[in-house]
């Protein structure tokens, strides 16, 4: 089979990792539109992993699609300034309310890791008891570390950058074992690009904010 005629055949999985990459990119550079890019990806890796018989990561992309959303909404701002305050006062007030890049906390750190740990068992007794997935362990490994780094990604804590690390080097040997080379070259490259996003994020980091709400 020639190239083009693979290509032909799974032309989802391309556009699915063309999309990834778009992502990752405006990720690092701390863009919103990010987020209806991520939407994008998530719909397309929905029916990539539900063929693949990865269910763990095939639920996991409705979890973006809802994190996207608020990631979205936070990262946006929720007031442009005050009625009547004038374009200065509407100017000031966006940059006071627009998310800055801070460090992760570290009562915020204990309770990411305690639900890292509930969703992998739950995910796994899901997968191993209910699934004929191949691999449960690591998939719910995948998976629950993904939805911890998503959620710091949606609140800008620097610290997620280290998470899609371990995710990503992980990803690429699962995905190879299921035959999904497009994404295996995807994930290789939002490896490469996770170190260039910590470098760049690390640039950015506002030490004197803290996260006020969960």
């Amino acid at each position: 089979m020639t190239v083009l005629g693979w290509m032909s055949n799974n032309y989802i999985e391309v556009f699915g990792v063309i999309a990834g990459i778009i992502y990752v990119f405006l990720e690092i550079r701390q863009t919103i539109w990010l987020w209806p890019v991520g939407i994008i990806t998530s719909a397309v890796y929905i029916w990539v992993f539900f063929t693949g018989k990865l269910y763990a990561d095939m639920s996991l992309q409705g979890y973006y699609l809802i994190i996207s959303c608020l990631g979205w909404y936070w990262w946006a701002g929720r007031m442009i300034g005050r009625v009547g305050e004038g374009e200065k006062g509407r100017q000031k007030g966006q940059e006071e309310k627009a998310l800055q890049v801070t460090r992760l906390q570290f009562r915020i750190g204990i309770v990411l890791a305690v639900v890292f740990v509930v969703l992998y068992g739950v995910i796994w007794a899901i997968l191993s008891r209910l699934t004929d997935s191949p691999v449960p362990g690591w998939d719910s490994f995948i998976t629950s570390l993904s939805i911890v780094a998503t959620w710091m990604l949606a609140r800008k804590i620097y610290e997620h950058w280290f998470l899609w690390i371990v995710v990503n080097f992980v990803s690429v040997v699962l995905f190879l074992t299921r035959g999904l080379y497009p994404t295996v070259i995807l994930y290789m490259i939002y490896g490469v690009m996770s170190f260039v996003g910590l470098v760049a994020w690390k640039k950015t980091i506002r030490y004197d904010l803290s996260i006020r709400e969960l």
